[in-house]
């Protein structure tokens, strides 16, 4: 029998919401938050901070119109309500699946998701932009961003916010302060926003003395005349925040969490003709337990029991635990060696690190142009720096990498977790680019390792013997079934076929797939050799020169990123025989399971072998 979740079952859309008390909006919110919890056991998916907005996203849905109103939730971790409350509740057990729903705003699911989001700090931007287009098409509509205090962090929303604040554009700013990005918040801004928060103190009192007066005769003239005594009084009294310094009329802080108080203030702030930034105080987690105590544990989660709150047991270690243990070993005997992330010490393996060298961790927050631009400073005066950060974030720092680090030369180590298909957060998130812009900068060179072993070798020849910028890009997950070492070797034969029909040339852990591959193939009398290459760069030319009578005849190249700039690219371009490419495509790939993905790519064992067969079979065709 399925569960029923009370009030809520009976929301349709959000305009169901307009006519309900505050207090049946309060169970509703209860409701909201335990099928968000059975919901996201079943499928996976980011918890602690959906469940951390649930009035602030029941109130704009109340007090906003979200068929025309434009509401970004930046980053989009926190808009599973505005999903719930939106027309898709019926297939939220699809969260995160093939062929599902995103676990992000998605214009596609919806006209109430104004764009894609995935990425953190540019909801501001996008949100001026949408505002400045009202404008010039005399057009009618509220524009929205929902930005959290560790978007904040993030150079871009600093921009945004200082050129927003100047536009004159009626534009609001809800900032969703929960004092956490995944990881704790570091940084000025956070300090900042902490003094802030003190004045919601402040407010509550003033909630509480304008409900007593609103009791009394002549209560609401008093009201009217403290407010404006209080006007004249608090530029002398209170510190202007940095919005107001911006130019943002700056109301709050108010607890995210008292649903009267908050649509009060959306609706206080919709009348208001200026840019407008709206301060509220949420918890991470709220209503659940486990979350409220472990918020970043629970921030993205697996399956999970919804009572107990405990996941299944996975005893398999992955590349980032692998690289973090690695990286402690390293620092452990040199004392250059420093680490940097971007808000993600546990995504990358670097807790340990920073518990066991705290002067030489450095998270910086939700900024990876700093911390690539940092690193070059460490970098030019004599320390080792190692920067860690996911494929799809390293895009933010693409000017840095050029800039900052290669041109000079400087030996800053790059390891780019999550390079490939990632899955469930889709196009946002997979690394299938990061072959692409990392090839196309002069002096870098870029590290594949197919294990754990290889991983290990080639951090070690990226800290030690090599001079300039060097990455080493590796998938989320564990290792395949391929347990060699063949760093010693730039190009390295992983299975030899005499009297090949064909070369199947990969690299990383693609070489499980292709290995898997060659032996379908043999069933069908189709002789595949494999080869990896260990090194993509400067080493690669002289390797593959060095290997062209082993390499001779047909190649199939394969790889987990996009065709454009990638290796099978470069290999055609030096071969005179026929080459053929296998990856990603030019495309942006769907969200789901990984294997799912790399099926849909063609990219599984299956999937290849099936390619080089009908390529064969094009081959015999066009000799007939």
């Amino acid at each position: 029998m399925m569960k029923r979740y009370g009030i809520l079952d009976t929301i349709t859309s959000p305009a169901d919401l307009r006519g309900l008390s505050y207090d049946t909006l309060n169970v509703l919110c209860a409701s909201l938050r335990e099928f968000i919890v059975d919901s996201v056991s079943r499928t996976g998916g980011h918890l602690a901070s959906n469940l951390g907005v649930v009035e602030l996203a029941v109130a704009l849905e109340r007090e906003f119109d979200s068929s025309r109103d434009r509401i970004i939730y930046d980053v989009g971790h926190q808009s599973y309500v505005h999903k719930i409350l939106t027309g898709r509740r019926d297939r939220f057990d699809t969260l995160r699946q093939y062929g599902g729903l995103s676990g992000f705003m998605k214009p596609e699911e919806s006209v109430t998701d104004p764009c894609v989001t995935g990425h953190a700090s540019d909801s501001v931007s996008v949100a001026l932009g949408m505002a400045h287009a009202r404008t010039l098409r005399n057009q009618k509509y509220h524009v929205v961003a929902v930005i959290g205090d560790g978007a904040l962090t993030g150079g871009m929303a600093y921009e945004a916010l200082s050129n927003a604040g100047t536009s004159g554009e009626p534009l609001l700013v809800v900032l969703n302060d929960n004092n956490m990005s995944i990881a704790q918040n570091v940084g000025g801004l956070s300090r900042h926003l902490a003094r802030l928060r003190v004045n919601s103190r402040y407010l509550r009192a003033k909630v509480r003395v304008k409900e007593r007066l609103a009791r009394i005769p002549g209560g609401a003239a008093v009201t009217r005349a403290i407010s404006r005594a209080k006007a004249r009084i608090k530029s002398f009294v209170l510190p202007t925040s940095l919005f107001e310094q911006m130019g943002f009329i700056y109301l709050g802080p108010v607890d995210g969490h008292n649903l009267k108080s908050v649509c009060e203030l959306l609706a206080q702030a919709k009348k208001i003709k200026k840019p407008v930034l709206l301060h509220v105080i949420t918890q991470k987690g709220r209503g659940y337990a486990p979350s409220e105590q472990e918020p970043e544990k629970y921030h993205g989660v697996s399956r999970f029991d919804p009572v107990s709150g405990a996941f299944a047991a996975d005893k398999k270690e992955d590349f980032s635990a692998c690289f973090g243990r690695e990286l402690c070993a390293f620092a452990e005997k040199d004392a250059r060696i420093c680490a940097i992330t971007a808000a993600m010490p546990s995504g990358t393996g670097l807790t340990r690190f920073a518990s066991r060298f705290p002067s030489r961790f450095f998270d910086v927050g939700i900024a990876e142009e700093h911390a690539v631009a940092m690193a070059a400073g460490m970098a030019a005066q004599g320390l080792v720096p190692v920067v860690a950060m996911y494929s799809t974030f390293l895009q933010r720092a693409y000017d840095q990498l050029v800039h900052d680090v290669a041109i000079e030369g400087l030996h800053v180590v790059f390891c780019v977790d999550r390079a490939g298909i990632v899955g469930a957060d889709g196009a946002t998130h997979n690394g299938v680019l990061d072959i692409a812009f990392l090839r196309s900068i002069p002096g870098m060179k870029v590290y594949c390792p197919s294990n754990f072993s290889e991983l290990r070798s080639m951090m070690t020849r990226a800290v030690y013997h090599e001079d300039g910028p060097v990455a080493i890009r590796y998938p989320r997950g564990g290792e395949g079934a391929f347990r060699k070492d063949t760093v010693q070797e730039v190009l390295a034969c992983v299975r030899e076929a005499p009297g090949h029909t064909v070369t199947l040339l990969t690299h990383g852990v693609m070489v499980n797939e292709a290995l898997a591959a060659a032996e379908l193939l043999e069933k069908k009398q189709i002789h595949a050799q494999v080869y990896k290459a260990n090194q993509i760069g400067s080493g690669l030319e002289q390797a593959f020169a060095e290997k062209q009578d082993e390499l001779s005849g047909w190649c199939v190249v394969i790889e987990d990123n996009v065709q454009s700039g990638g290796l099978g690219e470069w290999v055609a371009g030096r071969r005179a025989s026929r080459t053929d490419l296998l990856n990603t495509g030019d495309r942006f790939l769907p969200h789901g399971g990984v294997d799912e993905v790399y099926r849909h790519c063609g990219l599984d064992a299956e999937g290849i072998a099936a390619f080089v067969v009908n390529q064969s079979k094009r081959k015999e065709n066009s000799r007939g």
